[in-house]
């Protein structure tokens, strides 16, 4: 919301083009003869183009604006999609139902419109058989492939042979 907005008093500008609430102009006039209009009909004169010369002012029920104005915020609010990124963790040597488990898990994160970055964590000596890593990446990608693409192919980060996984409904 602009809050920067100014009303009644605070306008301080010599002369202000002045637009009323059916949007009608009313000339460029003093601040003050804007403002003697604004009491007059028992309302708001508010700067809604400070950058303009002169500068617009309208009058209105400045309340009902700043009401508006939040619900307008809020309900753009409700229309964002917020993505996660859910995390699955495996290690090379997995078995064939974890595997299985993770799998299913990474389908219903996908379902739900979240990333799924998929990370293989090496321990020991087990960085010396990343290809076998990769192939598993690659085949958890083929198992999810109906409900999401690969966004990144799998790399390695330090220890770790990590890929990224995005719903394909987004």
């Amino acid at each position: 919301m602009n809050k920067e907005l100014q009303v009644n008093e605070e306008i301080r500008d010599k002369e202000v083009r002045l637009i009323d609430q059916d949007g009608n102009q009313l000339g460029i006039m003093s601040a003050k003869e804007a403002y003697k209009i604004a009491l007059e009909r028992h309302i708001d004169l508010v700067k809604i183009a400070p950058q303009a010369n002169p500068p617009v002012c309208k009058l209105m029920d400045f309340g009902k604006y700043r009401y508006e104005q939040s619900k307008k915020e809020k309900e753009s609010k409700k229309k964002q999609k917020v993505i996660n990124i859910k995390e699955i963790r495996m290690t090379p040597a997995i078995e064939e139902h974890d595997f299985g488990v993770k799998v299913k898990n990474a389908i219903k994160f996908l379902k739900d419109g979240d990333k799924v970055k998929v990370t293989i964590r090496f321990r020991g000596r087990e960085a010396a058989h990343t290809n076998l890593a990769e192939e598993l990446l690659n085949r958890f990608a083929k198992s999810v492939e109906e409900y999401g693409n690969v966004e990144k192919a799998p790399n390695m980060e330090g220890r770790n042979l990590m890929m990224i996984l995005s719903p394909k409904n987004v």
